[in-house]
């Protein structure tokens, strides 16, 4: 494990060989798995478990109620909201689950909105607001994000179209679910 001395690290539940940079911040009932690599000034929560081989980039706070997979990508400035209907002050019961399931990459500037599933192998555009769930191996981009594409065979990071298995047209007139 790596902890830059500019960091606040307040949980001792990190893996191994993980990377935690300058002004990152991690409150104590966080749980971090190894080989991860947290870039500069990261807010992590309480209530958030990170999987292994997690890289985030810089200027991401992940709060409580979520929940990321093993080997996901998250770009710069990636917002995650956790409170449907924020208000100062007053706070829900408990927040909703955010999950992005392993293997997903979610681009730069992105928001990603509370109770929400990133599935497994899917890529989130840069800048896209995704407001429900998006199938797994989906392509996604816009506002509001609107599936393009599935990622499919093995010449790309991906996995296979569910939809071409299934015999279903999938692409561009895909919707999120």
């Amino acid at each position: 494990m790596n902890i830059h001395p500019l960091s606040d690290v307040q949980t001792a539940r990190i893996g191994g060989n993980t990377r935690i940079w300058q002004f990152v911040v991690i409150l104590p009932d966080a749980r971090i798995g190894a080989d991860c690599n947290l870039c500069s000034h990261v807010l992590i929560e309480n209530d958030v478990i990170i999987g292994d081989r997690v890289t985030v980039k810089s200027g991401v706070q992940i709060w409580d109620g979520l929940r990321i997979e093993d080997d996901v990508f998250i770009g710069p400035n990636v917002t995650f909201t956790n409170d449907p209907f924020p208000r100062s002050k007053q706070y829900p019961p408990a927040f909703p689950v955010t999950t992005v399931k392993a293997g997903a990459s979610i681009g730069g500037g992105a928001t990603i909105l509370p109770g929400i599933t990133i599935g497994r192998g899917a890529m989130v555009g840069a800048g896209a607001v995704v407001t429900k769930s998006v199938p797994d191996y989906a392509v996604v981009v816009g506002n509001p994000a609107r599936v393009v594409r599935y990622l499919g065979g093995n010449d790309e990071r991906g996995g296979t179209d569910p939809a071409a298995q299934s015999g279903a047209r999938g692409g561009q007139d895909a919707e999120l679910s």
